[in-house]
């Protein structure tokens, strides 16, 4: 696919928004009206962007997003929405569409206004500079704290036509779901209800990026949009094409999803951590995501320390149904604790010869049920607090 989807161009350009001289403001543009559904923080807290996308995508039709980075607009007050607000209403005057057409996101610093007339200077730009190949200068320009660009691929079959699915992603601290501080933009030229690209999109998320974890802080930017434009004429997708669809769609976000907690900030393990044998889907899940947030246990990852009493003790505060006693954990292959009990040094030594790798898992049973959750993390390191220490100086 080279990063192209039939029907969307692309653009990015540096307009001084974000320190430095690199690119920070990107443009995504369809040709024709799409088909368009979105996933957005769960933070009480919400930046101006995402109060004005969610307004706008309500339709579940969209022509373009413009996205910026440097400069969260959050906390903003109406200054900030009036800010967004504008934004959209200068991509449309150039292309032609309406603003209630135009999603808006955001990513940077907190609590600082947006420089509109670096914004309004840019924009004109922006349009001119719409190609088909422009998507991978959107990943780079939608980076802050990243340390690469983030872009996955599909192709796939619906109706005896070939379909595409092109996303991207940005994001690499205050990662922890409900999603995580990340921006995603995911394009396809299927042809798809709106209802069904909203049911595709909230499953997708939520075997991804809700899956995931860095720091266990939620932003208050945390943006995913699909767009869809309908050009691979595929007709209604009836429920093997949908199946096909939804499977690729996860795909591609489970990918960008991996890429960023393997980019967490910092990081230097991509853990998966699985809970297995509990007595409920909620429980499975309480119990992943405490392990995967401790700072105890994230350091331990870091120091290669296969220090399962902090994983005992997270599991002890989960608010779960367990027996101490009936607890197995694995590094790997390699069993460190039975019904409860440490297996010695010997079992620790080989734990930590797999956790010396950059990639590994943790596997507990707690032998209560059938119910299993698994969540991707990372190690907690010196580089994690040296970047937010000095992120804004």
């Amino acid at each position: 696919m080279k990063h192209v989807i039939p029907g969307f161009k692309a653009s990015a350009v540096a307009s001084g928004i974000k320190k430095g001289s690199g690119l920070d403001l990107a443009l995504i543009f369809s040709e024709k009206p799409a088909v368009a559904a979105g996933g957005f923080t769960s933070n009480k807290v919400k930046a101006a962007p995402v109060i004005l996308s969610l307004e706008n995508i309500s339709d579940g039709s969209a022509r373009a997003i413009i996205a910026n980075s440097g400069n969260a607009n959050a906390c903003t007050g109406k200054q900030g929405l009036r800010d967004a607000q504008v934004t959209a209403e200068l991509v449309a005057k150039e292309t032609g569409i309406r603003p209630s057409e135009v999603l808006v996101a955001s990513t940077g610093v907190i609590g600082a206004p947006v420089d509109m007339d670096r914004v309004a200077k840019a924009v004109p730009g922006l349009v001119k500079a719409l190609s088909p190949k422009g998507i991978p200068r959107v990943a780079e320009a939608i980076m802050t704290t990243d340390s690469f660009p983030k872009i996955a691929e599909f192709e796939g079959m619906a109706g005896d036509k070939p379909f595409h699915i092109l996303g991207i992603a940005k994001g690499a601290g205050m990662i922890m779901p409900q999603m995580a501080t990340m921006l995603c933009f995911v394009l396809s030229d299927i042809q798809i209800g709106i209802d069904e690209l909203r049911k595709a999109t909230s499953a997708s998320i939520d075997a991804s990026f809700n899956r995931i974890s860095v720091d266990g802080d939620t932003s208050t930017n945390d943006t995913v949009l699909v767009m869809a434009n309908g050009m691979a004429g595929n007709g209604p997708l009836g429920v093997n094409g949908y199946s096909k669809f939804q499977g690729g769609l996860s795909a591609v976000m489970c990918e960008l999803a991996t890429m960023i907690v393997r980019d967490g900030e910092g990081a230097t393990k991509l853990v998966e951590v699985v809970i297995k044998g509990a007595g409920s889907n909620a429980e499975a899940e309480s119990a992943a995501r405490t392990v995967a947030n401790s700072t105890l246990v994230k350091t331990a990852f870091y120091g290669q320390d296969p220090n399962w009493g902090r994983i005992m003790a997270a599991l002890g505060r989960s608010g779960i149904k367990m027996k101490e006693e009936d607890v197995d954990i694995w590094v790997n292959d390699v069993m460190i604790v039975e019904g409860g009990r440490g297996k010695g040094l010997s079992a620790e030594k080989e734990a930590a010869k797999r956790m010396s790798g950059e990639e590994f898992s943790v596997v507990v049973d707690l032998n209560q049920g059938q119910s299993e959750f698994r969540i991707l993390t990372c190690d907690l390191t010196h580089e994690y607090v040296t970047i937010n220490a000095e992120y804004r100086t």
